[in-house]
């Protein structure tokens, strides 16, 4: 299990970025801010679609399907973060 929490940290560092670059708009988000919003979106698409495929945790992390789901989960928290931050 601290094995899988390791890889949605290290892969959420990389899905931040990379879903910063697939979502078109300005922001003005910090380094700082990319990298936490891609480990939150990593545990999001991780935990997904463990449930969703009942993957188990401790097998498999450098899988396709993990990191693409840790991706689009970054891009979803990426989509609600800058939805949130427009109305305040």
């Amino acid at each position: 299990m601290i094995g899988f929490l390791l890889y949605l940290i290290i892969i959420g560092l990389i899905a931040g970025a990379i879903a910063r670059l697939l979502v078109p708009g300005r922001d003005p988000m910090g380094v700082l801010e990319t990298m936490a919003l891609g480990i939150v979106g990593s545990f999001v698409g991780g935990f997904l679609g463990a449930l969703l495929f009942g993957a188990d945790g401790d097998e498999g992390y450098f899988q396709a399907s993990g990191i693409i789901g840790s991706i689009i989960g970054a891009i979803i928290v990426l989509l609600i973060y800058r939805a949130v931050r427009r109305r305040a």
